[in-house]
């Protein structure tokens, strides 16, 4: 058995993999689930922390307290040193995501019935697009607070490559694989060479013809599908008297993920009390009001945020937005939803055409495009991924446990 476990502390979801003789690889951390949403949620009503599943239960069931979530996409950000307000008290960023990965070593110590010490985390290819200091920055916090909560021996992989390590212990030949590992934060791209042979060795670096990857994943894509379709109904892009557009922050505060918080603020309430009694249309800003007043931010992110599965597969979805006053039930449409995204697409549909030239690899010489990540079910985002190397086959990973399934390994392959 190995001695060493590899953890995927991912943006929207986590997970834990261990390496041992007939069995399974990934680890059970929440009633089986070998995921565990990142999430954390202070129940100022019962004063317990929840995690997971549990979180978001406990938040959506109404309890009074502070839900946290994408807390990964505060590492190498000046948020960072900053803190948030729990029960009157101020709870520091670092603290936070200490408590959830020493929550995620304990439950991943628990379904193997042994300590773990040692360690390979992933990260993605950029924390911070375009900012080596800052990305070095993202890893450095990360394994401070690794080892702060119990990790003696830490090490680091590339997400897409350990999804690549475990598509590799799949195959029978070798194969040039482009790796597209879109997560909650990141898109992320590797093109390795693969076979049965070459996963043998501990150094895989001449494997490795590029990496790239730009900080655009499946959080992003909730942002704008929500300022596209929900935003409006609260009075984004509605006009005060004086014809001024009503301001933006409470909006792009709501629709992403890490920022929610912030529209609770007492100066920004206060400051929303003053554009209601000048908003031309008065009736969107009170239900923003009241969102807010509610603390139901993440509960319409929640919502987005499932349209947006919808549409991975449908054509349109209806989000019952029936805590709204009055309620709404919202039809949004894929052809909405891909608006929206495009220019998020594009973004990423040139990283990929960047590695790929950076390689000097010719398009039709990809043999296999492989996606992992919860996020590479967005339908509009695979398909132009998939266009770029056209000749390649599609696999698709298990979209949450590849990364940890091939951190798992490589931590194996360091540790013993």
């Amino acid at each position: 058995m190995a001695i060493a476990c590899g953890v995927d502390f991912g943006t929207s979801n986590s997970t834990v993999g261990w390496v041992q003789p007939g069995q399974p690889v990934m680890l059970g951390l929440e009633d089986g689930k070998v995921t565990l949403p990142s999430v954390v949620f202070f129940n100022a009503d019962d004063e317990v922390v929840r995690y997971g599943r549990a979180a978001l239960a406990d938040y959506l069931a109404g309890y009074e307290g502070r839900l946290m979530r994408s807390m990964k996409s505060l590492l190498g950000t000046s948020l960072m040193e900053g803190q948030t307000e729990v029960a009157g008290r101020a709870l520091p960023f670092r603290t936070l995501l200490a408590q959830f990965i020493g929550e995620l070593k304990h439950r991943a110590e628990q379904a193997a019935g042994r300590e773990f010490s040692s360690a390979v985390f992933g990260r993605p290819v950029h924390f911070i697009d375009d900012n080596p200091v800052h990305d070095q920055l993202a890893q450095d916090t990360l394994e401070q607070i690794a080892r702060s909560v119990g990790y003696k021996d830490v090490a680091f992989q590339f997400e897409p490559i350990a999804a690549a390590f475990d598509y590799e212990s799949q195959i029978s030949r070798e194969e040039l694989v482009l790796i597209a590992d879109i997560g909650g934060g990141t898109s992320d791209f590797s093109l390795l060479r693969l076979s049965p042979q070459r996963a043998a060795r501990v150094e895989r670096r001449d494997d490795i013809l590029a990496n790239g990857g730009v900080h655009i994943g499946g959080t992003d894509f909730d942002k704008y599908l929500s300022l596209a379709s929900v935003m409006p109904l609260l009075g984004y892009g509605s006009r005060l008297r004086n014809n001024s557009e009503v301001p933006s922050s409470y909006y792009f505060n709501l629709a992403t993920w890490h920022t929610i918080n912030q529209a609770y603020t007492k100066k920004a309430s206060l400051q929303l009390a003053d554009l209601l009694r000048d908003a031309a249309e008065q009736d969107k800003l009170q239900r923003l009001q009241n969102l807010i007043d509610d603390r139901a931010g993440h509960w319409l992110a929640l919502q987005v945020e499932q349209g947006k599965i919808t549409l991975s597969d449908a054509q349109q979805a209806v989000l019952e937005l029936d805590r709204l006053a009055p309620p709404v039930a919202l039809e949004i449409t894929r052809a909405q939803f891909d608006a929206a995204s495009e220019q998020l697409v594009s973004s990423v549909e040139n990283t990929v055409q960047t590695l790929l030239r950076d390689a000097g690899v010719a398009p039709s010489a990809v043999d296999t495009v492989f996606f992992t990540g919860g996020s590479s079910g967005v339908r509009l985002l695979r398909e132009r991924i998939a266009a770029l190397v056209p000749t390649a086959r599609r696999v698709e990973g298990d979209l949450f446990g590849s990364i940890g399934a091939g951190l798992a390994l490589d931590a194996a392959r360091k540790f013993g």
